[in-house]
């Protein structure tokens, strides 16, 4: 057994080869994969390779990292009595691969691990054009980033939908994994909406077993005319090496990120005010529910615009602008992933009735806290509302957000736990949360609430 979370964190910034990697949908019609070969009559993907292989780029990234690794030579007081130098700085060179996505823009999607901290981004085209690259934007929450480069005649992707997949449906990938060239491989959509695995903070991963390697991160998956349907991530493997599990994030989720990047440089993210979990049998069976679709609204904020618009909890939301909603996560990402001031039409079950509510998305509330330097450093806390205190019947604080790989989301924390006591201390208010850890104390004994269920959590 190995741990899973940091086996595929570690698989997804590990993309140090020059990559292009690229997934295609096929089906065994030898009419939808471009036809048979001219000479030997039998199927063949290479038209459809043709048309897609000039969007696939390489990204060479140069960083600068501190010469010394030592600790003891970031303080400036031991540099002093020892009169040490400044710390000198060194080149790293990474590389990954990324996907043209508007040629008369220049515009090249790929993930944020692959130009993460990146002090020069270079592109490579299939035709050995070697392109300055500047970095629009980056969302490390998704694992999408967004380049511009200055060139002509560039040949892009479409955008598809990828909620159109289907597990089973048949998928060749081709990069450069290891630096041994270009590599085509196949497999199949092995599953689709894998969440909970804390690679990043809003996940909805397509999973393939179709060979993706060190090397492939920021790719494309596309579907057999040609669309885009997903960006290459992270793999799961306990050696390094692909053993037949590999994830991409889908193009709806890409896309949406790709337009607030170009837009502000940034995502901002939006807000409801509703506390969410997933539908369990128990909860369906009281609420008199004949299936498992959708996400429960756990609680609603006073005042929250989804308070406005007339949500109310214990209200299961089955789609959103006529789109079905499939769970909890898939509820966060389409609220979190949304422009703030777009307004969206919610479906929800309440009782034995349907009801369609408008309401316009807010920005996340910029006052909530985010206890930096801590234990519980990549975690973001509010104050449980009236509601969840009288839902709960006990005050405490909210977990709202957590970074992926943060020390918060290794200790096990999860969005939506209401924490209740720390190291035995009653907390009602994140004041309370801020005085026990004033001491700065080696572990936190958490007494927490999720999903209705005690929960007791330590943090080191």
């Amino acid at each position: 057994m190995f741990d899973l979370a940091p086996s595929l964190r570690a698989i997804a910034m590990s993309a140090a080869v020059a990559a292009g990697a690229v997934l295609f949908t096929i089906s065994p019609l030898p009419a939808q994969m471009g036809g048979a070969n001219s000479s030997s009559g039998l199927p063949t993907l290479a038209p459809m390779l043709e048309q897609v292989t000039p969007a696939v780029v390489n990204i060479a990234v140069v960083s600068r990292t501190p010469a010394q690794d030592n600790p003891l030579y970031s303080d400036p007081n031991f540099r002093k009595f020892f009169n040490l130098p400044e710390q000198q700085q060194r080149a790293r060179m990474s590389a990954g691969s990324g996907v043209i996505v508007d040629a008369d823009k220049g515009y090249v999607l790929t993930n944020h691990h692959v130009v993460d901290g990146g002090s020069k981004i270079t592109v490579t085209l299939k035709d050995g054009r070697q392109i300055p690259a500047k970095l629009i934007g980056s969302d490390k929450e998704t694992d999408i980033a967004l380049l511009h480069i200055g060139a002509e005649n560039l040949t892009a992707i479409s955008v598809g939908d990828s909620d159109a997949l289907k597990v089973g449906d048949y998928v060749v990938a081709i990069g450069n994994p290891f630096g041994l060239g270009q590599t085509v491989t196949s497999g199949i959509v092995s599953a689709l909406g894998r969440s909970g695995l804390n690679i990043e903070g809003y996940e909805d991963f397509i999973q393939t077993d179709a060979s993706i390697n060190p090397g492939n991160s920021g790719g494309a998956l596309v579907s057999l005319d040609g669309k885009l349907i997903g960006i290459n991530t992270a793999i799961l493997s306990p050696a390094g090496a692909n053993v037949g599990i590999g994830f991409a994030v889908p193009s709806d989720m890409a896309l949406s990120v790709m337009n607030q990047l170009a837009a502000h440089g940034e995502v901002r993210r939006g807000r409801l005010g509703i506390g969410i979990q997933e539908l369990t049998p128990d909860v369906a069976e009281a609420l008199k529910l004949a299936d498992m679709r959708g996400a429960l609204i756990a609680s609603v904020e006073p005042g929250s615009v989804a308070a406005k618009a007339g949500l109310r909890a214990g209200d299961v939301v089955i789609a959103i602008d006529d789109r079905p909603v499939h769970g909890a996560t898939a509820l966060r990402n389409r609220i979190g992933l949304t422009p703030v001031g777009t307004k969206i039409t919610m479906k929800v079950k309440r009782g034995d009735g349907e009801r369609v509510i408008p309401v316009t998305i807010a920005a996340e509330d910029q006052s909530s806290a985010n206890l930096s330097e801590t234990l519980l450093d990549g975690a973001r806390f509010r104050d449980a509302s009236l509601e969840e205190v009288r839902q709960f019947g006990i005050p405490g604080v909210v977990i709202e957000d957590i970074a992926s790989g943060s020390r918060a989301a290794r200790s096990g924390l999860q969005p939506g736990d209401l924490i209740v006591a720390a190291n035995r201390s009653p907390l009602s208010s994140v004041a309370d949360l801020r005085k026990a850890l004033a001491d700065k104390p080696e572990i936190l004994a958490l007494e927490l609430i999720r999903d209705g269920n005690p929960l007791l959590v330590v943090v080191r």
